[in-house]
């Protein structure tokens, strides 16, 4: 199976169990990050996050949390189509007040916010590994980003159905420190 058919499968399977969760369940989960995972996440760091669309891990209460923890955040953003991804600061995890729509479509930080570099960062993805690997989007964003920047602790957050057994990892996919599901912290991996 190439990669663009298991995203397309993935997508559908993470789909249908988000649609098959009570409401009340999706803003329940995700709400703190679980113990082992902080002592991945260093006292004063930045934090990367990303916005999270209606069927991915929710980053909304994480966000809240490092901020009332006094880390500074990021979130992607972009100067237009084709041009590499970078972090800038987010500062209104409440209201997003901070944000504007960028060349994607998606909510940003405005253009005079400034790039932050994370050192933890909490990635989306649609499938992952038991050992690290990562299925993004197939944009490679996150994957260049990463490789530009060596040390960076990477750390996925998904639902359970998104594990994949044989996933198929090229030499510029980027692995993992950790993944955390609803029931389960896979890593840290070394």
């Amino acid at each position: 199976m190439t990669k663009s058919e298991l995203r397309n499968q993935l997508r559908a399977a993470r789909r249908e169990h988000v649609e098959a969760l009570p409401q009340s369940m999706r803003t329940l989960v995700f709400m703190r990050p679980p113990a082992p995972l902080l002592e991945l996440v260093p006292e004063g760091t930045a934090i990367g996050l990303y916005r999270s669309d209606p069927f991915e891990a929710p980053t909304p209460a994480y966000a809240r949390y490092f901020f009332e923890l006094g880390h500074e955040l990021a979130l992607p953003r972009f100067a237009r189509k084709g041009e590499p991804m970078e972090f800038a600061r987010f500062t209104d995890p409440f209201e997003e007040s901070d944000l504007e729509t960028g060349p994607f479509g998606l909510l940003q930080p405005k253009a005079d916010a400034p790039v932050v570099k994370p050192q933890v960062l909490f990635v989306p993805l649609v499938g992952f590994g038991a050992q690290g690997a990562r299925l993004g989007q197939g944009g490679g964003h996150y994957d260049r980003w990463l490789a530009h920047h060596p040390g960076t602790t990477a750390i996925g957050l998904a639902w359970d159905c998104q594990l994949v057994d044989d996933l198929p990892v090229e030499p510029h996919d980027m692995p993992l420190a950790a993944v955390v599901t609803p029931t389960r912290i896979y890593g840290p991996f070394a």
